[in-house]
């Protein structure tokens, strides 16, 4: 079915008619005389109000599709089943500096964590075809990047575009709570689910992460936590191979206790066969469910007739050469 999003714009096809009828006159142009009688401009009145008349016409017709443009058209397919639980997931990503760390592998070679994150998470948010999908990120402050969805391409693609530190290089885990408790609350409350993944302390924020906790708890969020980091990196030093232990930088218990206060699960990602198993154990205990939602797919057709108004206008503004004047014999 063909129909216009905001057809309210056809309104605006007569300006240029009330433009011409309301501006004063142009004054006429003052004719050309030529210094000698031998000179003389070949007969051109005809050739050139047929140019006129047709600009002015190239003109209405780019006018014209450009209200239609503005008019938003679309094809408006079929109805479709739309398979969803209902479910709303609310990703919640650390974006602090330590973020950075390669001490990961994937694929063979070192990377570092929010790069094994920012990939095993895509195959995750694949598998919540039917949820409604948001995506936190958050370092010394908590920021909403995307609210819940269903488009999941969306939210990929925030997830690819974003950078380390954007947020602040600290962590504020309890605001990154606070915040996906207040976008979450407004949907039923078996049905509220927040993943929240980092690889720090609460160093940051107005809100303590197990006081968040409570607060999610009272409005029936379920928070699944993830620790990731490898339990032992091999960094290079001054005197030779130091052997870390980035682990000790996590606040396990904290993440247990979250956790636990709001009926979810914790996970300890030490490289990314383990936090893929993480993302596959939250998909099998949110299970997406077969709804009776219907959908029809749009598709948006506005370029079509913009383009086409930008071509009459460039037809519009075309000038043919002009004759070259002749002398009489």
């Amino acid at each position: 079915m063909f129909t216009f999003v905001w057809p309210w714009m056809f309104l605006a096809l007569p300006l240029p008619w009330l433009a011409y009828r309301m501006l004063p006159p142009r004054p006429p142009s003052q004719a050309l005389r030529l210094p000698h009688r031998a000179l003389q401009l070949p007969a051109t009145g005809n050739v050139r109000g047929w140019v006129r008349n047709w600009r002015n016409l190239a003109w209405l017709a780019a006018w014209c599709a450009l209200v239609v443009a503005a008019a938003r058209p679309q094809w408006v397919g079929p109805p479709q089943a739309l398979e969803r639980s209902g479910r709303g997931v609310m990703l919640a990503v650390d974006m602090s500096a330590s973020m950075q760390t390669r001490d990961m592998q994937l694929g063979g070679r070192a990377v570092s964590r929010f790069a094994a994150v920012r990939a095993i998470a895509g195959d995750f948010i694949d598998r919540r075809k039917g949820d409604e999908v948001g995506l936190i990120l958050f370092g010394t402050h908590a920021y909403l990047v995307t609210p819940l969805t269903y488009d999941l391409d969306a939210v990929r693609a925030q997830l690819r575009n974003v950078a380390v530190g954007l947020a602040g290089p600290n962590t504020a885990i309890g605001d990154a709570i606070g915040v996906a408790v207040r976008r979450l609350r407004t949907l039923p409350s078996s049905e509220r689910v927040l993943v929240l993944l980092t690889d720090g302390i609460n160093n940051s924020g107005s809100l303590s992460p197990l006081e968040a906790a409570r607060i999610a708890r009272a409005a029936g969020v379920h928070i699944y936590t993830i620790g990731i980091g490898s339990g032992r990196s091999n960094l290079s030093g001054p005197f030779g191979q130091i052997f870390a232990n980035p682990d000790a930088s996590i606040d396990v218990s904290v993440l247990k206790r979250i956790a636990s206060l709001t009926d979810g699960q914790f996970f300890r990602a030490t490289d990314t066969r383990r936090l893929a198993e993480a993302y596959r154990a939250i998909d099998a205990q949110e299970p997406t469910l077969q709804g009776d939602v219907m959908r029809r797919p749009r598709l948006p057709l506005y370029p079509w007739p913009l383009a086409a108004s930008m071509l009459l206008a460039l037809l519009a503004l075309w000038r043919p050469v002009a004759p070259r004047m002749q002398v009489a014999p």
